[in-house]
Parts: C-alpha cells; sequence; structure tokens
C-alpha cells in the first residue's frame, strides 16, 4: 500500500489511466494558464506528474523539471514515454514531499487533478509546504477536480475558494480561478474543473 493519499487507485487501474493521459496534451489541459508558464532555463517542480506528459512539456520550454510521482507503475511509465536529461523522476508526494528537503525554490510548481485527494488536514500542511518549495514570484499551477469520486478512489469534495483562501494564507497571491471545460467527450457525468494559479509573494 502507498504511503501517499490517493496513489493505491492508480496503480490499479495504471495501463487504461497511462493511454488516457496521453491522449491529452499540456496545451490542452492547462490553456487558462499558459500565459503564466514562461520559456527558458528555470526550475520547475510537478506534483503527481503521472505519465510525465506535464513535465515534458515544461523540459520541452527549457526547464529543468523535477517530476513527483509516487505511483510506481505510473513513474515508470512517464520515463518510458518521456525520457530527457531535463526531467528528474522522484517517488514522492504530497503533503509532506520530505524527498525535496534541501533542494533549492522552484520558479514553476505544477498540481494537476491532485488537490482533492488531500484530507482537511493535509490540505494546510501540504500547502504551507508548497510556499516554503516556491521560489519568491513563482508561478503554482493548480488542475481542481469537483464531482463524483469514482469507486475504489480516496477523494475529498475541495471548493476553489477553500484553496484561494488556503494559498492566500501561506504566502501566495491568486492570479486564476476560473471553471472550465471538460475536456474529454466521455468525462463521467457531473465532474467539473476549476483552472487556479498563483504567484509566490
Amino acid at each position: 500500500m502507498s504511503r501517499f493519499p490517493g496513489a493505491d487507485a492508480y496503480a490499479a487501474e495504471a495501463a487504461k489511466l497511462i493511454e488516457r493521459y496521453e491522449t491529452i496534451s499540456s496545451e490542452e489541459v492547462h490553456e487558462e494558464i499558459l500565459h503564466l508558464v514562461p520559456d527558458g532555463a528555470l526550475r520547475s517542480l510537478d506534483i503527481g506528474a503521472g505519465t510525465g506528459r506535464d513535465a515534458a512539456w515544461l523540459a520541452a520550454k527549457g526547464h529543468d523539471v523535477v517530476a513527483v510521482e509516487p505511483t510506481d507503475e505510473m513513474r515508470a511509465a512517464g520515463m518510458r514515454l518521456h525520457p530527457s536529461p531535463r526531467i528528474e523522476w522522484i517517488d514522492d508526494g504530497l503533503p509532506d514531499l520530505s524527498a525535496l528537503e534541501g533542494r533549492d525554490p522552484f520558479d514553476v510548481i505544477m498540481l494537476t487533478a491532485v488537490w482533492m485527494h488531500l484530507d482537511a488536514d493535509e490540505r494546510v500542511s501540504g500547502m504551507a509546504r508548497l510556499a516554503a518549495l516556491a521560489k519568491r514570484g513563482a508561478v503554482m499551477g493548480l488542475l481542481l477536480r469537483h464531482g463524483p469520486v469514482p469507486e475504489g478512489r480516496r477523494m475529498f469534495q475541495v471548493s476553489a475558494e477553500e484553496t484561494a483562501a488556503l494559498a492566500e494564507t501561506a504566502g501566495f497571491a491568486v492570479l486564476v480561478n476560473t471553471p472550465r471545460r471538460n475536456i474529454r467527450a466521455d468525462a463521467p457525468e457531473g465532474v467539473t474543473w476549476t483552472s487556479l494559479a498563483f504567484r509566490r509573494l
């Protein structure tokens, strides 16, 4: 059993999820915040990196990326599908991200469909940890899922308003808080998303 919240269900469904994640581009997933993610030699952190789709997108922009993924099957697929000297893969996860202790802070942090796996206490400690990992002026993008919980998944109903308030308390300014369309035509009934972006003060 994984020591990270929500990771076990992804191992059980890895083959199906890997195919699903790779059929959608990062530009489609993150269209509301693309203007905030610069090109160049930056340090990026992709938390819950999955198949490495977003890590590869950031690497193609010139970033050096730490891809954090707690599910062995997903991490192995990411390393195979997106081999890049700019991507470092790490077995770790929120809320502690203990493997990143002592690292230099990051310019860009991405969390795609991760935050709803954390309970209320984990969200508080996790946001404080993210603030500690973010360089002053850093951009953090967070794609938040709402709606019915798939069977066997550990998820919580988390509002964009709560997430924005936690971020502000931790030292971030809210840049984007936008409900977004479902990208996939086969999205489950009742599932919606919010794109959020923050800047570290």
